[in-house]
C-alpha cells in the first residue's frame, strides 16, 4: 500500500521512493542493479508507466516517473518488488521481503519542481559520498538525459523537452542545472532541492 500525498490519477507525475526493510542493503552488486533496471523496464512498461528519473542507491531507490492510466503506481511498485523478490530468491536463496511496505509517493506538479526532483534524484549518489558527479555514477538516469547516453528505462517528460529545440540543447540546459546548482553550494547560497 502507498503512502500517497495525492490519489494515484492518469498522467500525474510521482516521485516515489521504494525502500529496503530495515535500511538493509537491497543491492549486493552490479548484477543485482542490471536485474532490478530490467524488471522495472518491463514492469514500468506493462503498468503504462513512462519513467523520467531514477537513482538507485544502496538501501532505496528512487523513481520520477508519470502513467498513463489510474492507479499505475499501485500496479507498478508491488510488481516490481516481486519480481525483484523472485530475482533474489533465484539467485540467493532470498526468502524475506526486501522492500518496506508501503512505499513513498509524491506528486509533481509545475516544471520548475519536476526538474529539481529530477536533480535531486540524480544527485543522490554525490550527497551519499558515491560518486563525485552524477556522471561517474553507472546506476541513475543522469548520463541519459544530461549526456544523451541510450537507457531504454528512460522517456523524457515534456517539460524537459521544454528545456531546448534540440536534444543537443536540451541536455546541455540540463546539465546546466547541475553546474548552477555547483557553483551555488560553493557560494554558500545554493539550496538542497
Amino acid at each position: 500500500m502507498p503512502r500517497l500525498a495525492c490519489p494515484e490519477e492518469a498522467h500525474a507525475t510521482l516521485h516515489v521512493v521504494q525502500r529496503a526493510r530495515a535500511r538493509r542493503a537491497c543491492f549486493a552488486r552490479a548484477r543485482d542493479r542490471v536485474e532490478y533496471l530490467a524488471a522495472l523496464r518491463e514492469c514500468s512498461a506493462s503498468a503504462a508507466c513512462a519513467v523520467h528519473a531514477y537513482a538507485l542507491m544502496g538501501n532505496h531507490v528512487h523513481l520520477l516517473f508519470t502513467s498513463a492510466r489510474p492507479g499505475g503506481p499501485a500496479r507498478l511498485m508491488p510488481e516490481i518488488a516481486e519480481r525483484y523478490s523472485c530475482y533474489l530468491a533465484s539467485e540467493y536463496g532470498h526468502r524475506d521481503p526486501v522492500w518496506e511496505d508501503p512505499y513513498d509517493a509524491s506528486p509533481v506538479h509545475a516544471p520548475r519542481h519536476l526538474l529539481a526532483c529530477m536533480r535531486y534524484i540524480e544527485e543522490n549518489p554525490v550527497r551519499a559520498g558515491l560518486a563525485g558527479h552524477p556522471a561517474e555514477y553507472p546506476w541513475s538516469s543522469y548520463r541519459a538525459n544530461a549526456l544523451g547516453e541510450d537507457d531504454a528505462l528512460v522517456t523524457p517528460h515534456a517539460h524537459y523537452y521544454s528545456l531546448g529545440r534540440s536534444p543537443e540543447a536540451r541536455r546541455a540546459a540540463y546539465a546546466s542545472l547541475f553546474a548552477k546548482k555547483a557553483i551555488s553550494s560553493a557560494d554558500g547560497r545554493g539550496s538542497h532541492a
